[in-house]
C-alpha cells in the first residue's frame, strides 16, 4: 500500500511528478473531506489505512456513524487504540476485532454494528470492496473505463475521466472488485430506502444525476413550484451563486421576471456554513460573495437560495443587497426548513 494524505485541495496536492510517482499500483482510492465529525486536521484525512493481520486495510468513507461514540468507548475498553478523532475510524477497529475468519465476512460484521449514513470504498490484498448502508442515505455509483471499474459519489466524476456509468450501488448492496472481476452480495434485510433530500438539494453538483434524476433539472422545477406558491412584483431574479442558480432559473422562467447575476461569487472560498466558528463563517460569506450595485442599485429583488442550515449566508447577503441600494429584497428558499440537526453527515 502506498498513500498521499495531505491538507488542502485536490489540485494543489498531487500537483507534482514525485507524488504521482510514488503512487504506483492498478487499484486505488481517494478521499476529499470537510468535517462534519473530527477536528480538520492531517490525521483525520482519509483514506484511513491500518495494517490488519489478513494485510493492509484502507477505507473511505462519505456519511456519518451515528453511534460511533458508543461503539468507540466499547472498543476503548477492548484494547483498541485509536489514531484519529474520525468516527471512519471505528469501522477499522471493528474489522480488526471481529472473530470471522475472512476479511469480507469480517467487514460485514463490522458494518452490522454500525448506525448511520455510509457509502464506503475499501481496498484489501484482494482488491477493492464498495458499499451504501441498506437505507441507502448517501449516494455511490458504478462505472467502467476501460478494463477499470471506477466508483464515486457522484456521476459527474465518470464523465471527468471518461468513464461509462453502469449503475448505481443499491443501498445495502456490497461490490466486491478483484482478480476474478466484479461480483455483489446483499448481507442485510431489505428496507425502505432513505435517500438524503440534501443531496438534490445542496451537496451534488448539477451535472450529476443522483437517484435516477438530473439534479439540475429538480432544482430548477423546485424553483418554478416556488414562484408558483411563492410568487410576488419584482424587477429582477437573484440567485446565491451557485447552489441557488438553478431554482433561481425556474423561478424566472416560471414567473416571467427576468435572471439576473446579482451576486458575484469568487470562487477561492469554500462552503460558508461547514467552516467552524461563527466569526470565521462571516468572513467567509463577505470573501465568497459581492452584490452587483449597477443591477441592483433601486430594484425590487427576489433573491433564491437552495437552503437554510445556520443563516449565515442568507443574513449577510440581505444586507449585503439593501446596502447595495435594492428597494425591496424578497427572500425565497428552494427546500423545507431545516428544524432539527442531522447525524447522517
Amino acid at each position: 500500500f502506498h498513500t498521499h494524505r495531505a491538507m488542502g485541495h485536490v489540485a494543489g496536492n498531487f500537483d507534482k511528478d514525485e507524488v504521482i510517482r510514488g503512487l504506483p499500483g492498478n487499484v486505488a482510492c481517494g478521499h476529499v473531506r470537510y468535517s462534519t465529525t473530527g477536528e480538520t486536521a492531517l490525521r483525520n484525512v482519509q483514506p484511513l489505512f491500518a495494517e490488519l493481520s489478513s494485510g493492509g486495510f484502507a477505507i473511505a468513507h462519505n456519511g456519518n456513524i451515528s453511534n460511533a461514540m458508543k461503539l468507540k468507548r466499547e472498543l476503548v475498553r477492548s484494547g483498541s487504540i485509536f489514531q484519529s478523532t474520525s468516527d471512519t475510524e471505528t469501522i477499522i477497529h471493528l474489522v480488526a476485532m471481529s472473530k470471522y475468519r475472512t476479511l469480507l465476512d469480517r467487514f460485514i460484521d463490522a458494518l452490522k454494528q454500525v448506525e448511520g449514513a455510509y457509502s464506503l470504498i475499501c481496498l484489501t490484498p484482494e482488491g477493492m470492496i464498495a458499499c451504501r448502508d441498506p437505507l441507502g442515505i448517501r449516494p455511490l455509483v458504478l462505472g467502467r473505463v476501460g478494463d477499470a471499474y471506477i466508483f464515486a459519489s457522484e456521476t459527474v466524476a465518470l464523465d471527468v475521466v471518461g468513464a461509462t456509468f453502469i449503475r448505481q450501488v443499491e443501498p445495502g448492496e456490497l461490490v466486491i472488485v478483484s482478480e476474478g472481476g466484479l461480483r455483489s452480495i446483499r448481507p442485510f434485510a431489505d428496507q425502505r430506502s432513505r435517500p438524503c433530500i440534501f443531496e438534490h438539494v445542496y451537496f451534488s453538483r448539477p451535472d450529476s444525476i443522483v437517484d435516477g434524476s438530473s439534479v439540475y433539472n429538480v432544482r430548477k422545477r423546485i424553483g418554478a413550484q416556488l414562484a408558483i406558491e411563492s410568487g410576488v412584483e419584482a424587477d429582477l431574479v437573484v440567485p446565491v451563486p451557485d447552489s441557488g442558480t438553478p431554482a433561481a432559473i425556474g423561478y424566472a422562467q416560471e414567473s416571467g421576471i427576468p435572471f439576473e447575476l446579482g451576486i458575484i461569487r469568487s470562487h477561492y472560498v469554500g462552503r460558508t456554513f461547514i467552516q467552524p466558528g461563527d466569526q470565521v463563517r462571516h468572513l467567509g460569506v463577505k470573501l465568497k460573495h459581492n452584490a452587483n450595485r449597477a443591477l441592483i442599485d433601486g430594484k425590487k429583488v427576489v433573491l433564491i437560495d437552495d437552503s437554510i442550515v445556520r443563516g449565515t449566508t442568507s443574513v449577510k447577503i440581505l444586507q449585503m443587497l439593501r446596502d447595495a441600494g435594492a428597494r425591496e429584497v424578497h427572500l425565497r428558499i428552494a427546500s423545507p426548513p431545516t428544524r432539527h440537526s442531522c447525524f447522517y453527515g
